[in-house]
């Protein structure tokens, strides 16, 4: 079957902004890059389709979305390597910003994956409350519960991080 037309051309501008969120919802860039080749592999076969009937975002996301959250097994989650290791300590609060990094992605690991959807889907990609809902396939109400439910557990999460310094 040859490439569809377009189909590199859309991969190659799209790409960074599907791993990030790809890497949002899962925590691991591993797994990120494992979510986005399963969901292209996915929207491949149909690119001509998914063209002709406009926004292929929308679609794609859709693939994105319903990958992460139909995947079954659970993944490591032990000690990650570095590829690069700071030379020398740069002027600003570096322990600060991974403190920060760090409580966040917990905060975020602590969701359930629906709620970590709407959370990366609304907030991160900035789509409004019903392109989340088209993405994921349910109503707007749903968005709008789950991304009260995890705000309300982020907030909690991250006061804590707060409260005990930076450690939890």
């Amino acid at each position: 079957m040859a490439e569809p037309d377009g189909f590199r051309d859309y991969v190659a501008a799209r790409q960074r902004g599907l791993l990030r969120a790809a890497w949002l919802m899962t925590g691991d860039w591993h797994a990120a890059e494992d979510l986005v080749q399963a969901a292209l592999v996915r929207v491949w076969p149909r690119w001509t389709r998914v063209v002709e009937a406009g926004d292929p975002d929308a679609y794609v996301r859709r693939v994105l979305v319903n990958v992460y959250l139909s995947a079954r097994r659970r993944h490591w989650r032990g000690e990650y390597a570095t590829g690069v290791l700071p030379d020398s300590p740069s002027g600003a609060d570096e322990f600060a910003s991974v403190d920060l990094r760090d409580a966040v992605a917990r905060a975020l690991s602590a969701l359930g994956r629906r709620q970590r959807a709407v959370v990366v889907l609304r907030y991160f990609n900035d789509l409004s409350e019903a392109q989340v809902a088209a993405a994921m396939g349910c109503s707007v109400g749903t968005v709008k519960s789950q991304s009260a439910k995890a705000l309300a557990k982020l907030r909690v999460a991250l006061a804590l991080v707060a409260i005990s310094g930076g450690t939890r």
